[in-house]
């Protein structure tokens, strides 16, 4: 197996603002027009759009959220352990190629739920792609706040600590 340097090096990954490293790799060439969507969207969107993405051992993907679904697939490395949080649970999603493990080789974020995510073992990393429909814009994108969060899950304080940008 590869290790996180050569495949960043190698599909040419740079950091992403929520953590990690990823690469647009495929953003449809037709859109969607904005009366056509739903009044959440501020504009027209890509039909569809696909990334890289990367985290290592000690990285995290902090909480945040899109306005779209996103579907996860698992190509590479360790699991990846999602932590997510809707209007009033939160639960945990392991991407990775071990179903005996309760692992799932793809994974549908819905709309709207803060997620974050980290590699599960220690010296690893998990190598996904994300598929984002309507396409992905910066726009659509939210990080979570910790002080909401702490507010409506304090028994989460440690983990919420970890995967907020404060």
């Amino acid at each position: 197996m590869k290790n996180a340097a050569y495949w960043i090096k190698t599909l040419e990954l740079i950091e992403h603002p929520e953590g990690g490293y990823f690469r647009e790799i495929y953003r449809a060439g037709e859109s969607i027009p904005a009366e056509a969507l739903p009044s959440r969207y501020g504009g027209p969107r890509a039909f569809s759009t696909s990334i890289y993405f990367l985290l290592k051992s000690g990285q995290v993907s902090h909480l945040h959220r899109l306005r779209s679904d996103e579907i996860w697939h698992f190509y590479e490395g360790g699991p990846l352990l999602f932590h997510v949080f809707d209007e009033s649970s939160y639960r945990r999603l392991r991407l990775g190629r071990d179903p005996g493990a309760g692992e799932v080789l793809q994974a549908v974020l819905p709309r709207g739920v803060l997620f974050g995510a980290e590699p599960l073992r220690a010296g690893s990393f998990a190598l996904c792609g994300c598929t984002v429909a309507p396409g992905f814009d910066f726009a659509d994108f939210e990080f979570g706040r910790g002080e909401d969060l702490l507010a409506r899950y304090p028994r989460y304080k440690a983990l919420i600590g970890r995967l907020t940008v404060l």
